[in-house]
């Protein structure tokens, strides 16, 4: 190819951001920079960061969230935005979307303009929506939804999802298995890496990072703590964004069980504090609960990565989401979903044998590095890249 290969890139997500989309997409973005790729990044606003800028090598436009707080309002004005862009912009080579708030309109307009298309399946909204807004579940505007998102899948010339689970679903949805690659998602080993646990002078830290989504199971973390402390002094810290209610809920439900002195709620710091926040802690937790977001969908969640590449003990869901990432009794304990006395369990076994615990966090941080690094993720994403263009990019990753 004589000329520098284009990529669109579209994510209805702010990036840079604490949360983990805004991780995944940067690592995508940079690893086609590295690639040889021209990439241009449109995503969601925020008044923090400028309308114009670059990140990692990439040029990024941010749509303004306009006046209107309406989440789907929101969405359909990104989406928009992102079409007057590519009517206006020289042809791309590839668009690679994340969401149909802008893939549907893109592959529609695919045969106009000629690019290949992407569709990059981290979440749908058809499943992932009524947890954010309980009021929409049952909705027929979600089944609406799902409409948009099998057709966006059909269209697409290809599809990456962060697990086998997803890949599943959807296969199930009619998509064609053969269309559909698994890239799970990474952790920059050079930023997470191995550190002593604390002193078992201290006080035991249990540690939660990651949004405050129904879907993450901190209601039943909250549940099991009692238990826990009945064996063993601790803190629990969990750290993260959420929308107000969310906040509101868990704060609610610390008072209740009466965990003031044990239980923080803390706001998300940005990325690169994440592994001193990891440093600190004695055991690492991942309590996803048994719902369609986790079972059905699939996830892939980077917080267990990181977790496992710092060297650190980790309790886990048994969910197949989690054994995708960590062995049982190998890399982590993993407790019977949506059982909080099974994850007291798991926690006090860890807080009362530093041996199990050590073993444990040594083997995780030997997998994460040698199987989930972002550098093999964006090996396998061009991959992909290479299936769509006629030849290669100008520079090899």
């Amino acid at each position: 190819m004589d000329i520098q290969p284009s990529v669109l890139y579209t994510a209805f997500d702010v990036v840079p951001s604490p949360k983990g989309a805004s991780t995944h997409i940067s690592y995508f973005a940079r690893g086609l920079v590295d690639a040889g790729y021209r990439v241009q990044l449109i995503t969601a606003g925020d008044p923090s960061l400028p309308e114009q800028d670059e990140h990692w090598g990439a040029q990024v436009r941010r749509v303004p969230g306009g006046n209107d707080s309406h989440f789907l309002q929101r969405a359909v004005e990104f989406g928009q935005a992102v079409m007057r862009h590519v009517e206006s912009s020289p042809p791309y080579h590839i668009v690679h979307f994340r969401s149909i708030w802008s893939g549907l309109g893109l592959v529609q307009a695919q045969p106009r303009f000629g690019y290949r298309t992407l569709f990059e399946v981290n979440g749908l909204p058809s499943i992932e929506i009524k947890y954010h807004y309980p009021a929409l579940k049952g909705s027929p505007l979600l089944a609406k939804i799902k409409e948009q998102e099998v057709v966006t899948l059909l269209l697409a010339d290809a599809v990456v999802c962060p697990s086998a689970v997803t890949r599943a679903y959807l296969a199930s949805l009619g998509i064609p298995r053969d269309k559909i690659t698994v890239i799970p998602n990474g952790v920059d080993t050079a930023l997470f890496s191995p550190q002593p646990l604390p002193a078992a002078s201290d006080l035991p830290t249990l540690l939660y990072i990651g949004t405050l989504a129904d879907w993450q199971g901190l209601d039943l973390l909250l549940e099991a703590m009692p238990a826990i402390l009945t064996n063993q002094p601790a803190r629990l810290r969990i750290v993260g964004r959420g929308r107000g209610r969310q906040r509101k809920d868990l704060l609610r439900r610390v008072r209740k069980l009466g965990l003031d002195e044990s239980v923080s709620v803390e706001p998300a710091v940005p990325h690169h504090e994440v592994p001193a926040l990891i440093a600190q802690a004695v055991v690492c937790l991942a309590p996803l609960a048994y719902n369609d977001r986790n079972v059905t969908q699939g996830c892939c969640p980077i917080k267990v990565l990181e977790y496992m590449a710092c060297g650190r003990p980790l309790v886990a869901a048994n969910l197949p989401v989690v054994r995708e990432l960590a062995r049982e009794d190998v890399d982590a304990l993993l407790f019977t979903p949506d059982d909080p006395a099974d994850l007291a369990r798991c926690v006090s076994a860890l807080l009362a044998d530093p041996a199990l615990a050590q073993r444990l966090a040594d083997s995780a941080a030997r997998r994460a590095r040698d199987r989930f690094s972002w550098r093999q993720a964006q090996r396998k994403l061009l991959r992909v890249y290479d299936g769509l263009l006629p030849e290669p990019p100008l520079f090899a990753c």
